[in-house]
């Protein structure tokens, strides 16, 4: 069995995590066409008789504006170390700029080998294409190929699968063949919260909010109770989430508790608060928090 650990870097919104999805044939990881909707490293596990693929998602590479963004591009650049490949992932009609010059840096650094991937090319021309992989030809020092995907269509994600298992070792299985992440199910459930909350509300949001499940335990009745808080920044944020009349909670409350059914197979009662935290992207113990330590956020 050849088995292993790929990182995927790239700077925010690049596909990264839509790629992971489409790879492995269902929607594991949260997506959005927002910047910066994955914030922590979360593993991705996808096995067959004769491959175990672990894809290390990361949050994208950019220069921080927060505490929060800090801890971000350390976990993401963390991840590149110790990892048997690296997908340097970029966006094909955003290009390579100094952004992706950045990412570029610390890829090479790692000293990894890495597979360059042109992702959204379904926006793009064969111009363009060719123009960015002479690019990442000269920027990547460890590139051992260069594929160009479209998450959206499908197009090359056989292909980048094929050379991914093809350049990784001989080695155990490291995870059961049924796990397809080594998350647990209170961090599955504020992401999918989260990523409700992306879709259905305004730009600024979105990166304002935190989400913290403080108890899931099943009823009497077998039904899964699970209560989450959504903190925000500012008391504005914190009406829009509510909306009108409580349209909005109830909105992504029920989007949310109907992929959170099917993810756990069993009904949901899903209690939904919001709650105010000024500044908690610049606050450690918070920060800390959405990484799995919750304690402090209480009270």
């Amino acid at each position: 069995m050849r088995s292993g650990f790929v990182a995927l870097a790239g700077k925010p919104n690049v596909g990264k995590s839509s790629i992971v999805n489409a790879v492995v044939g269902k929607k594991v990881l949260i997506v959005s066409d927002k910047p910066q909707t994955t914030r922590n490293r979360i593993n991705v596990i996808h096995t067959t008789s004769d491959y175990q693929v672990i894809f290390v998602d990361t949050p994208g590479i950019h220069k921080p504006l927060y505490r929060l963004g800090e801890y971000m591009v350390k976990a993401a650049v963390s991840a590149l170390k110790g990892v048997d490949l690296v997908l340097t992932v970029v966006d094909a009609k955003q290009g390579i700029r100094k952004p992706e010059e950045f990412v570029f840096d610390y890829v090479n650094q790692s000293n990894t080998k890495t597979i360059g991937v042109i992702n959204k090319i379904d926006l793009v021309d064969g111009e363009r294409i060719k123009s960015l992989k002479k690019k990442m030809e000269d920027g990547l020092k460890n590139c051992i190929s260069i594929i160009k995907t479209s998450a959206v269509t499908g197009e090359g994600i056989k292909e980048l699968l094929d050379l991914i298992v093809d350049n990784l070792p001989e080695g155990p299985q490291y995870y059961p063949e049924d796990m397809v992440t080594d998350r647990p199910l209170s961090f599955m459930v504020s992401e999918i919260v989260r990523e409700k909350i992306f879709h259905l509300t305004y730009e600024e949001v979105p990166h304002s909010v935190a989400v913290i499940v403080e108890e899931i335990k099943e009823r009497e009745n077998g039904v899964l109770y699970i209560r989450a808080n959504i903190y925000v920044d500012r008391k504005s944020q914190k009406g829009i989430i509510i909306g009108n009349k409580g349209n909005m909670i109830k909105k992504i409350g029920q989007n949310a508790r109907q992929e959170i059914e099917y993810l756990v197979g069993n009904k949901v009662f899903l209690d939904l608060h919001v709650k105010v935290k000024e500044k908690w992207r610049d606050k450690d113990f918070i920060i800390l928090n959405e990484i799995g330590m919750k304690d402090d956020l209480r009270g």
